[in-house]
């Protein structure tokens, strides 16, 4: 029986899931892998509609 450790850091899940997951599961694995991937090739466009949208609401207070 092989002990799982908790999460230490937030900026690490993805690499334990990744690793953990392919010695337990590697068929699971690759279908996350995938989600992963897409996630990590989107997320600079939210992190763009979110700067977008915490201006636009500084505008609105502004202006109203």
């Amino acid at each position: 029986m092989t002990l799982i450790q908790p999460l230490r850091k937030v900026t690490s899940v993805h690499k334990d899931v990744s690793e953990r997951l392919q010695k337990i599961n590697p068929i699971l694995a690759i279908e996350v892998r995938k989600i992963l991937d897409e996630n990590k090739a989107e997320r600079h466009i939210r992190g763009g509609m979110a700067t977008k949208l915490k201006y636009s609401h500084e505008k609105e207070d502004f202006v109203g």
